[in-house]
């Protein structure tokens, strides 16, 4: 007898509150250990950017915490590490985040520092020119990577003039051109308090967290010009192959469909049948062709969630020689899923494995605050937590295989290998 994962409800209380300059802010109340965990969603990652300037919000995160008008980059680290807290900056495809985390007695000094970044980044020029070239150096080192350089010849094929198809790193001749003055344009359009989430979870009461808020933010006001609206890009269903000759000793082979957005009703039935098919050890793509066919050293699956037009891939690195049964072994298991029904048991084993990750993933103060506050920030709302569980929850049998034939057809393909292996697969 199986046992089955129900959903849950949260077993924390989120706190929702807008303030008057537009600033949205969320607050879990946790008391169980004297630490707070923040995270600053700025509605702005790369998919704001232009093709001309990719890698543009992933350098201005580089530069943001080197230095305000007031602070040098000493000093920010300085007066971090001497509390022992952390404080960073990523960008993401669908927006920037500032992170941190302190004790409760340090937390509304590393919040007015994160406001400082925040509000009046120096983009100081040797700075900018310093963090440019780190991050040619990484799109360097990326290019050298079978698996990085098979990811982008796909997503590049899939989504053709679309934000999504490069990397957030941008490339060698993006980066090299970027200036002080595209970093400034970029903060002073999306960093404005009308476009920011902020969420808190650990030892904070609401009230206690709204009022330090409002004293660190109040005052930022946004300006008068609306923010610029994300521009609409169609993603054009054209399947085909991809290949990038390299004198690899694995070669690597991608399989990839357009999928659903996180938006989407489909979004939860597809998060079900990626970890059907590549979700760990015992997930079908790793039993069937690395376990029983020894065709892979890796094999897996992947669906990341996106505001927009998502994709999913299947991918294997194996031997060179493999590289047509390897192909034709990840197109049988994506086409059986359209021909053949899950049986109840395999799709529960899903369920309960999805659900329980899915909890797990929200066990910390910093899981939290940034599962609420991206939820928040891509428009599904803090209530999402919960429905998603739900909506896992009710996929049937029939329901998963209408997925399945609906997104696995036309399929994109990426080979990474040598020469006299990927080649011939390119179509007349």
């Amino acid at each position: 007898m199986s046992l089955s994962v129900t959903p849950s409800r949260q077993s924390y209380q989120v706190d929702r509150i807008e303030l008057e300059n537009g600033m949205v802010v969320l607050v879990v109340e946790n008391f169980a250990a004297d630490i707070i965990s923040g995270r600053i969603f700025v509605k702005a990652g790369s998919r704001r950017e232009s093709r001309e300037k990719a890698g543009l919000a992933n350098l201005v995160a580089s530069v943001l915490t080197k230095g305000t008008e007031r602070l040098s980059s000493l000093e920010i680290a300085e007066k971090v590490e001497s509390v022992g807290a952390s404080l960073g900056a990523d960008a993401a495809s669908d927006y920037f985040l500032v992170s941190l985390k302190t004790v409760s007695a340090d937390f509304s000094d590393i919040l007015g520092l994160a406001a400082e970044l925040l509000r009046s980044p120096a983009f100081e020029p040797a700075q900018v020119e310093l963090e440019r070239r780190l991050a040619l150096q990484a799109i360097r080192s990326q290019q050298e990577q079978p698996f990085a350089l098979a990811l982008e010849g796909l997503r590049q094929s899939m989504y053709q003039q679309h934000p999504y198809a490069y990397s957030g790193l941008g490339s060698l001749s993006t980066v090299s051109q970027l200036q002080v003055e595209d970093l400034q344009a970029f903060h002073s359009t999306y960093f404005r308090p009308d476009n920011i989430v902020i969420s808190l979870s650990g030892r904070i009461a609401t009230p206690d967290a709204i009022a330090l808020i409002k004293e660190t933010f109040g005052d930022w006001q946004p300006p008068a010009t609306p923010l610029p609206a994300s521009p609409v890009v169609t993603v054009p269903p054209i399947s085909g192959v991809t290949i990038s000759p390299q004198e690899t000793q694995q070669a690597i082979v991608m399989l990839g469909y357009l999928a659903a957005s996180v938006q989407s009703e489909d979004y939860a039935a597809l998060k079900l049948l990626n970890t059907y098919l590549g979700n760990g050890l015992s997930s079908r793509l790793f039993v069937e062709l690395r376990e029983k066919r020894g065709l892979a050293y890796d094999v897996s699956s992947f669906y990341p969630t996106r505001s927009e037009t998502s994709q999913f891939v299947l991918y294997m690195g194996t031997a060179p020689t493999n590289t047509t049964v390897a192909l034709e072994g990840l197109q049988q298991e994506a086409e059986r899923l359209c021909t053949t029904r899950l049986t109840p048991e395999a799709l529960q084993a899903s369920k309960n494995k999805l659900l329980g990750q899915y909890a797990l993933g929200k066990q910390t103060n910093a899981q939290i605050a940034q599962v609420l506050g991206w939820y928040e920030t891509i428009g599904l709302g803090i209530d999402f937590d919960t429905q998603f569980q739900v909506d896992v929850s009710n996929v049937t049998v029939p329901i998963a295989q209408a997925i399945a034939q609906k997104y696995f057809t036309n399929p994109y393909i990426s080979l990474v290998g040598p020469a006299e292996v990927v080649n011939p697969f390119v179509e007349e």
